[in-house]
């Protein structure tokens, strides 16, 4: 098999896991009224507090579309203001104790739903995709 065949080949396997995870995705936040985008705001602020500027930049975003998106979060209980700990002028978001508990089924869910995809791999198989993975996201 030539170079470009190995390619071609790679990008409609990755194209196809992106479409069976984004409907992965899809689905779970239509089971809890989430967007993509806060499914992935949910996921990203599970270990951290992050400005409103930073987290619409993470996710390639204006910093407006952010706090509208911050807001409808914050009025479903899900998110959080405070004041930077380090910088006096800035804000900071933060997953509420509501928005924990419901990361957890949420990252339950997704796992079960992505399950199938996984249960053909052997244990060092995963742990190579899984740095495989890594790898290419950075």
């Amino acid at each position: 098999m030539e170079t470009d065949d190995v390619d071609a080949g790679l990008i409609d396997a990755l194209a196809q896991t992106a479409f069976t995870v984004m409907a992965a995705l899809n689905r779970v936040g239509a089971e809890h009224d989430l967007s993509l985008t806060q499914l992935r705001v949910l996921g990203i602020l599970q270990d951290r507090r992050l400005r409103v500027s930073e987290l619409a930049e993470y996710l390639g975003l204006e910093k407006s579309t952010m706090t509208g998106l911050v807001d409808r979060a914050e009025k479903r209980g899900l998110l959080g203001r405070a004041p930077s700990a380090t910088d006096g002028r800035a804000v900071e978001v933060f997953v509420t104790p509501a928005g924990a508990a419901l990361a957890g089924p949420i990252y339950a869910r997704i796992a079960e739903l992505l399950a199938p995809l996984l249960d053909g791999l052997r244990p060092a198989e995963r742990r190579q995709l899984h740095q495989s993975l890594e790898r290419f996201l950075r």
